[in-house]
């Protein structure tokens, strides 16, 4: 599958569930909110997902990936700073560079990290920059909203978009490998754009932007989790990493 194919289902596969709930919830949004709640399921599920996707699929590097995934919480600090009025506190930048640093460290271990693909390292960070513009739009301007209401509508209409790219570049079933991936490329989805989604929103309201950004360094731990279990190698280093990045999240939310 095109990296077009599998940005646009991941996302038309989240938006049609929550679709009917969208139409019922948006009826319940001040009137004034609705076009910025749309916007967030833009920067925060359809931009990312495309992005990230074609990266991916153009085969960068992982450890490339991870690096650059990590930038979020600081753009979230960036464009809080700088478009937004934000206040931060040192020790909360401190804590973002400290678990940066331990990202940094882990990703490297994991392969080397070359110039030759300049253009699809500026997609994931161009994914990274919608990511920190959408928290602070969300902590800024609907951190009121219920969270449900907010997802189902801002990922439901999603679905309208995606479903006219999927019509111009159309997934094929025809063998058992295609068909295990547009499987898997709808879990992905479901859970992680759909459920995700929800979940974060209510972090941003009950914990803030900077908190919920933080997500990014746990993104590693899971894998390496994963990564066990699919028998890979995770020795002393990997895992020394982990703590230099738990430190880092525990500064930065202190």
């Amino acid at each position: 599958m095109s990296g077009v194919q599998i940005g646009a289902l991941r996302i038309f596969s989240a938006g049609i569930v929550f679709l009917p709930f969208g139409l019922l919830h948006i009826r319940k949004l001040p009137r004034s909110k609705v076009p910025l709640v749309l916007l967030t399921g833009v920067l925060g599920n359809l931009f990312p997902a495309f992005l990230f996707a074609i990266a991916i699929e153009e085969k960068i590097e992982s450890s490339l990936a991870g690096i650059l995934n990590s930038l979020t919480p600081l753009f979230v600090i960036l464009i809080g700073v700088t478009f937004f009025k934000a206040k931060i506190q040192s020790k909360k930048i401190l804590g973002v560079i400290i678990g940066f640093i331990g990202l940094l460290i882990l990703s490297i271990t994991k392969g080397p990290v070359t110039g030759s693909n300049i253009s699809f390292m500026l997609l994931i960070l161009l994914a990274t920059v919608c990511y920190g513009l959408n928290v602070n739009l969300v902590g800024t301007y609907l951190k009121g909203l219920d969270p449900i209401k907010m997802s189902t509508v801002s990922v439901g209409f999603l679905a309208i978009p995606t479903a006219f790219v999927l019509w111009l570049n159309p997934v094929s079933f025809s063998t058992e490998e295609l068909r295990h991936s547009i499987f898997s490329v709808i879990a992905l989805g479901l859970l992680g754009s759909a459920a995700a989604t929800v979940i974060f929103y209510a972090l941003i309201k009950k914990a803030g932007g900077l908190f919920a950004s933080l997500v990014t360094y746990a993104i590693p731990i899971v894998a390496i989790f994963w990564g066990l279990l699919y028998n890979e190698s995770v020795g002393i280093v990997q895992f020394g990493c982990l703590g230099i990045i738990l430190v880092g999240v525990y500064l930065a939310n202190k």
